[in-house]
């Protein structure tokens, strides 16, 4: 969202439009830039990497009197920290000189030669002070300098429009390739026509567009597209969703928004520029710290030049790093869900039970027409009595059961499940309390599962679903449990002889509950998990050993495991339930969500054989 009411400074207008004064004739001689030696590279895999961004810094390129070194800091300092902050590429946004002179331009030539070159993957672009007039102007000092020729040899670069001006990249990063356009500050019509042909042979990469003129802000910091970035728009971006990030400079103050694209999704836009500022920006970088794992990219400014120096003046401090609503920031960005548009996660196989049944398997069901005969289409209610079999073959159907007269929605098919889950289906509940409703699929009587001791030790798996939104009254709901209460086990140890003899619930704040009665004591150790995601399929493990109880969320083990000595579960001979909650042996609220693969296996399975794959 774009920030509101943020206090700054009074600010300089808006960098100049005029087109810069370029030189008609003389060479200007490159080094092309090349790939990075194989030890010097970060890791491509993983759930985190950064993009570096490099604004305007043509008041440090200037012939008429400047400093260049805080530029070639900041390159450098990406290189050097490429390795410790995964940096993958670097994108510098116009305006590299003043004047666009070729004395300017062996200027740049040498900052990026002996700052960058060979050694980080980057892009760079023409500005206004660059160059003039759009991308067909034909032949200047800066395309004789950052043209096609500069970056022939480096692994990212993927070509260049026929102009030269306009150029593309690719990269690695969080275990997935990412594309840049690199795209002149006056993209023609012609421009744009190359970049779409881009965008059609590399459809399924999510894309970062590079340009010195896309939004102008207020003081404020809320961006608005400039005449410029709604050609882009409206010729490129908006009906393009692998665009999702849309980065400029140009202008000051800066600022960012965010808009909605044709396909509905958020497309993010941020001016970078800090020439206005003390030493002309004082080569400040900006890092786009993207974490696939949390959603998440977090943004942050600062000038490497002066974080190098030992005493800095106060002006230096001042400027050393910026932490306005515009300069640090988060995105949150559900990268699989914004991205599933273009490139849809892959979705493993099915896998049959076979590859399921390991070795003291006792029970194992799922919800599709390999584990239900009569399995009907997402969406249509289960009907009451419809059993899933036990896969395992020893007996321990699961039937499906109506509580309090509930309708006939509160239990149907689903094909959602889990990604990795080894049947693509699952079942809904709906249930709810005020009044109670719900249902449950349950063992029939005289199931081996129902008195199954397990003192050798078990492990119980399942994949569950809370909705998105989590709406309603919910109490303690339970995802699974044996029917029966403690005190029926002989069990008074515990919180209540009326428990259930073993169960996994969800509570009120979403924390998973695993209790259980042991045979080997009577108490009721009880583990605990964090507050688990609502519209996200989630994977749970209950292994013991035989002696104590660990729980797994997802592969990982919780914090909160008992510490009690933990020996079998103290069934009663009364059936095996999913979906229910029980309070004195009664069944109350159902629960509400949704259930995938569900298997008991009579020993302790270490997670590299959970039914979880990786």
């Amino acid at each position: 969202m774009s920030p509101s009411g943020v206090s700054r400074r009074s600010v300089l207008s808006a960098a100049a439009v005029t087109p810069a004064v370029v030189a008609a004739s003389g060479a200007v001689t490159t080094a092309p830039a090349q790939a990075a030696p194989h030890g010097g590279h970060p890791s491509p895999d993983g759930a985190r990497f950064t993009f570096a961004v490099l604004p305007d810094i043509q008041y440090l390129i200037d012939e008429g009197g400047s400093d260049h070194e805080p530029a070639r800091e900041s390159l450098r300092w990406a290189v050097k920290e490429r390795r410790n902050r995964n940096i993958a590429f670097l994108a510098q946004l116009g305006d590299l000189t003043e004047h666009g002179t070729e004395a300017e331009m062996r200027i740049a030539d040498t900052v990026f030669r002996t700052g960058i070159d060979g050694r980080l993957p980057y892009s760079v672009l023409a500005g206004n002070h660059d160059v003039g007039g759009d991308d067909q102007r034909g032949d200047t000092p800066y395309l004789r300098t950052f043209g096609p020729s500069r970056f022939a040899k480096s692994d990212s670069y993927g070509g260049s429009s026929p102009d030269g001006y306009n150029s593309f990249h690719t990269f690695d990063g969080g275990g997935r390739t990412w594309l840049v356009l690199a795209l002149d500050w006056r993209v023609s019509d012609a421009g744009i026509r190359w970049a779409q042909g881009v965008l059609d042979r590399h459809p399924t990469l999510p894309t970062i567009l590079t340009t010195h003129d896309i939004v102008w802000a207020d003081e404020s910091g809320d961006a608005t597209l400039s005449d410029h970035g709604r050609h882009l728009w409206d010729g490129l971006i908006r009906g393009n969703d692998q665009i999702f990030l849309a980065l400029g400079g140009h202008y000051w103050p800066c600022g960012r928004t965010t808009l909605t694209n044709d396909a509905g999704n958020p497309v993010h836009v941020h001016i970078t520029n800090y020439q206005d500022r003390y030493y002309g920006g004082a080569g400040m970088l900006r890092t786009y710290a993207f974490d696939l794992a949390r959603g998440r990219i977090d943004v942050e400014t600062f000038s490497p030049w002066l974080l190098g120096k030992k005493d800095r003046t106060p002006l230096e401090a001042e400027t050393v790093e910026l932490t306005g609503d515009v300069d640090r920031f988060s995105v949150d960005i559900p990268f699989t869900e914004r991205f599933a548009g273009f490139a849809p996660p892959a979705n493993p196989p099915s896998r049959p039970a076979s590859e399921v049944l390991v070795a003291g398997t006792a029970a194992y069901w799922r919800f599709d027409d390999e584990g239900f005969a009569d399995a009907g289409e997402d969406g249509t209610p289960v009907a009451g009595g419809a059993v899933a079999r036990d896969l395992s073959g020893n007996g321990n159907d699961l039937v499906a059961l109506r509580l309090h007269d509930g309708p006939a929605d509160v239990l149907r098919w689903s094909a959602d499940h889990h990604v990795g889950a080894p049947a693509h289906a699952s079942v809904r509940f709906d249930g709810g309390k005020n009044p109670n409703r719900g249902a449950v699929l349950h063992t029939r009587s005289g199931a081996p599962v129902n008195t199954a001791t397990f003192e050798r030790g078990y492990t119980i798996e399942t994949f569950f679903r809370l909705p998105e939104p989590f709406e309603g009254d919910h109490a303690w709901m339970g995802i699974l449990s044996w029917e029966g209460r403690a005190g029926e086990a002989g069990k008074d140890g515990g919180y209540s002889t009326d428990d259930a003899v073993c169960s996994l619930n969800v509570t009120s704040e979403r924390f998973l509950q695993y209790v259980v009665y042991p045979t080997s004591i009577n108490d009721d150790p009880t583990c605990w998990s964090h507050a688990v995601p609502i519209g996200r399929w989630t994977h749970v493990a209950i292994v013991n050993d035989g002696d104590h109880t660990v729980v797994y969320v997802d592969g990982s083990k919780i914090t909160r495991n008992a510490a009690q000595r933990s020996k079998g579960i103290s069934t009663v001979g009364k059936p095996f339930a999913l979906g229910g909650t029980q309070s004195g042996g009664r069944f109350g609220q159902g629960f509400y969500g949704q259930l995938g693969d569900t298997r008991i296996v009579s020993r302790a399975l270490s997670p590299k054989d959970f039914m979880l794959p990786g």
